[in-house]
């Protein structure tokens, strides 16, 4: 399988060696995205088959970004440290985008057979805010905007020529993935309960930053 998991993490000493120890046997490279002096998770990860490296910048968007850089296979994934991407999905997604010759693939957890246990009423409306914004303002096709849970082409990333070294990245990608034309298509999954340790979002001051990428990305 020509793929690499992008898995960016930040202080994810309980979860990460569980979500490596799951996907262990999964035939796609691993490369594990560590903050800055995050000492704690590199020792609790290191003797696993994973590639690690530091990130030169800060936050979640960059992590990823800094990973795709860094890959070399023909599809890379972004996989989240906290366990609640379910790897099921992973040969599911790979198929689909290679059978159907798709630039991207989108995970969903709001179409039918799917859903999420880390879910509140505030982050589904937050969600179907931000996911309707996208749908009609940037004529997006997708169900779930902020979940990044993708697997694509690492030549479809390249020419997105991304930029966002924060949560804005889940926007970014679709946004840029339509303006260049990418053919793209979801998947419904799951979202798990993450395994431990703290949530790194904040919905609202992280929901105001993404307001305000996709109103100035509208010029």
């Amino acid at each position: 399988m020509d793929l690499t998991l992008i898995i960016p993490a930040k202080e994810e000493k309980f979860s990460l060696p569980l979500v490596l120890e799951e996907i262990k046997e999964f035939s796609a490279k691993k490369l594990v995205i560590l903050s800055k002096n995050d000492d704690t998770t590199y020792n609790a990860i290191k003797n696993f088959q994973a590639e690690i490296i530091y990130q030169t910048g800060t936050g979640y968007g960059n992590a990823i970004r800094e990973g795709i850089e860094k890959a070399q296979s023909k599809y890379i994934c972004i996989f989240y440290a906290d366990g609640s991407t379910d790897p099921k999905y992973l040969t599911q997604m790979y198929e689909k985008i290679v059978s159907e010759k798709k630039d991207l693939i989108f995970s969903s957890r709001y179409e039918k057979g799917a859903g999420s246990a880390d879910d509140d009423f505030i982050t589904r409306i937050g969600n179907f805010f931000f996911t309707s914004f996208g749908n009609i303002f940037f004529s997006l096709n997708i169900s779930d905007i902020l979940f990044t849970y993708i697997i694509g082409k690492k030549s479809s990333f390249d020419l997105m020529n991304l930029t966002s070294d924060n949560v804005c990245l889940c926007v970014e990608i679709p946004i840029k993935s339509k303006r260049l034309n990418l053919k793209y298509s979801t998947l419904p999954s799951f979202e798990r309960k993450r395994y431990g340790g703290k949530k790194k979002v904040n919905p609202f001051f992280d929901g105001f930053k993404i307001l305000i990428y996709m109103i100035k990305s509208l010029w």
